[in-house]
């Protein structure tokens, strides 16, 4: 981590090195400016967006949608973030995690990232996991009584 961060903060010296030496001292420091008020105000406005499709999503009860919702607002406030930090390198990355096309590329890499970490931390926790995603399948319709009963899974908690 301790590398990465090196890495990070020489490539920003560098970058306001090659910028400095096109447009000079003034406009590398207008640049910085501009940057920060413009990903600020664009990332206010995706903010606002992401809170607002989040609390529909949640309104009309649909977990998946919110999920993903949630996961936009935090890159966004992460893009955020790095565009207020100066800098040309952090302006870019907290730009493409603004930018909507960009920004569902890195909630998919979060979210399997993330489920792979959840599963890794179950395993170490509570022994081996088996995550199982399926469907009920019925051979006969169900009649009309049936379709009017809510469906109902029993079973038993267990805590680990």
């Amino acid at each position: 981590m301790a590398v990465a961060f090196l890495l990070y903060v020489v490539a920003e010296i560098a970058a306001v090195w090659a910028v400095g030496s096109a447009v000079g001292v003034l406009g590398t420091i207008a640049l910085l400016f501009a940057g920060a008020f413009i990903g600020s105000w664009l990332a206010r406005r995706e903010g606002g967006r992401a809170f607002r499709a989040f609390a529909e999503s949640a309104r009309l009860g649909r977990p998946a949608d919110a999920e993903r919702e949630l996961t936009d607002g935090m890159l966004i406030g992460l893009g955020g973030l790095l565009i207020l930090l100066p800098g040309f390198v952090s302006d870019v990355i907290g730009l493409l995690l603004i930018l909507p096309p960009t920004r569902g590329v890195a909630r998919k890499v979060w979210q399997k990232r993330m489920q792979r970490r959840a599963i890794k931390f179950a395993n170490r926790s509570h022994g081996p996991v088996m995550v199982v995603d399926s469907e009920v399948v019925t051979d006969t319709p169900p009649t009309e009584a049936a379709k009017r009963q809510p469906q109902v899974i029993e079973g038993r908690i267990v805590e680990g």
